[in-house]
């Protein structure tokens, strides 16, 4: 059985469904809370937590249940509550399952995975009781080494949850990196791999052939002083360290898919006008025809889009920053992450967007012009970059190789611009010159590149841009 189960129900479990559907495994005192009692515990006598039931989510955004658990849930709005079974503790699984089914059939709706609507059963509960808070640490961490924490997840999309927000927050804090251990045939959120770039933090995919590998580099890893870590390859030296790749890593085919990658920051000014995230609507639109369908500060994304609440949500947590996600409609696959952020000249904004195309589908680059000019005369747009890539339409991250995306164009703001000297700006070593944007006096610029997905020399050409407009 998985060691996440989820909930997804038609009503909202109150506190005494909740606790029924946790007593249906043993007796009152287990109970504990946790978290300003956002979470429900149910310990041993060791005071290792067999399970942890976060608060329930109203997802008030259609979609997010087939995105992330690929199953059916109640119309919006719906109740997503998610429980959390500790790996390797006798019971605990089995009493996750009778938690979610439980919880099901008292608030009406369904559990996943379908198996845990038939773990209805009696555990056995001698030797457990309430652990104190202290002992029962963070629940989204299996294993904790001096170099890492790791987490076990078995579900087909590894998605930035609440929990899994925690952990990588509470790794961070203590200076350690967060791996996260899979099964093959998992995926991974983009808003957890853009989280992963720091060492030693990694996906671990488990493997038949190679046991374990990364599936963002395809390096075979083994378990070796308190973490994962790649293994050298048989004619390795210490002047070339290689490691052996996966096989199952290169066993990638061409769909024909395709995913428009944008990535933008702007800096505004502090002020009561300000609305965060109406540069990220504005390219929506633009692209799509639509505005976004829902954000969140986690996955699922589970409120109706709103700038107006994201902008209140940002205001509130100032000077700390907010990262929040963006989730487009079934129809467009699309995701963003937008990271706001209090500095000294401003509020900065930094996006990073993507839609996803079939074979049959042409992304609209004929656009791409018009949405930076949009972002630079009405969103204090500072630099954009766009590009395409060979990757799944749905946006998934498969353990296997994509091809890196290739830059399509490159964006400088008007007041990036006007601080480059002379007309060093305007006046590049590409054989497209920039186009204009925005006022003749005060323009934007907008650099096309190839853009051939199979061609990477647009990275040479984006290199000798940005060294051009650095001075170098």
């Amino acid at each position: 059985m998985t060691k996440d189960v989820i909930a997804l129900t038609h009503r909202m479990p109150d506190p005494w469904t909740l606790l029924a559907g946790l007593l249906s495994g043993g007796p009152e005192k287990l109970v504990d809370t946790a978290g300003e009692d956002a979470v429900v515990r149910l310990c041993d006598d060791a005071g290792r937590p067999l399970v942890s039931v976060e608060a329930p989510l109203l997802v008030q955004v259609d979609g997010e249940a087939e995105r992330l658990l690929g199953a059916t849930a109640p119309p919006v709005p719906y109740w997503w509550t998610e429980a959390r079974a500790t790996t390797g503790v006798e019971h605990a699984e089995q009493l996750a399952g009778t938690f979610a089914a439980r919880l099901a059939s008292l608030a009406g709706g369904s559990a996943w995975p379908p198996e845990a609507a038939r773990s209805v059963a009696v555990v056995k509960t001698e030797g457990m009781t309430v652990a104190p808070t202290p002992a029962a640490g963070q629940p989204a961490i299996d294993v904790l080494t001096d170099q890492v924490a790791v987490v076990i997840q078995d579900r087909p999309v590894v998605a930035m949850t609440a929990w899994l927000s925690d952990a990588f927050r509470t790794a961070a804090e203590a200076g350690l990196g967060l791996q996260i251990v899979s099964p093959p045939g998992t995926t991974l959120s983009p808003a957890v791999r853009d989280h992963l770039g720091t060492w030693p933090s990694r996906w671990v995919v488990r493997d038949e052939r190679d046991g374990y590998y990364d599936g963002l580099t395809g390096a075979v890893l083994r378990w070796q002083e308190g973490m994962f870590a790649p293994v050298a390859a048989a004619d390795a030296t210490a002047d070339d360290p290689r490691t052996p790749v996966a096989a199952a890593f290169q066993e990638a085919a061409d769909t024909g898919q395709q995913q428009l990658a944008l990535t933008f920051r702007a800096v505004h000014p502090a002020d009561d006008r300000l609305m965060i995230g109406g540069m990220l609507e504005s390219v929506w639109r633009e692209l799509t025809g639509e505005p976004p369908a829902g954000w969140g500060t986690a996955e699922p994304a589970n409120l109706p889009w709103s700038p107006r609440q994201m902008t209140d949500l940002a205001y509130e947590r100032a000077p700390e920053p907010t990262w929040i996600v963006v989730v487009g409609s079934r129809a467009r696959p699309g995701l963003a992450t937008v990271r706001v952020s209090r500095t000294k000249a401003g509020v900065e904004e930094h996006v990073t967007l993507m839609f996803g195309y079939g074979a049959d589908e042409e992304p609209p680059l004929e656009s791409l012009p018009g949405a930076a000019e949009l972002l630079a005369t009405r969103h204090d747009l500072q630099s954009m970059l766009v590009q395409l890539r060979k990757a799944r339409r749905d946006l998934a991250v498969p353990p296997r190789f994509e091809g890196p995306g290739v830059p399509l164009a490159f964006v400088l703001g008007a007041e990036e611009v006007r601080r480059i000297p002379g007309d060093r700006a305007f006046r590049t070593p590409l054989s497209e010159a920039p186009v204009r944007l925005g006022p003749k006096a005060r323009p934007a610029l907008y650099y096309p590149l190839p853009g051939d997905p199979s061609d990477l020399s647009g990275w040479r050409d984006f290199e000798q841009l940005t060294r051009h407009l650095k001075g170098a």
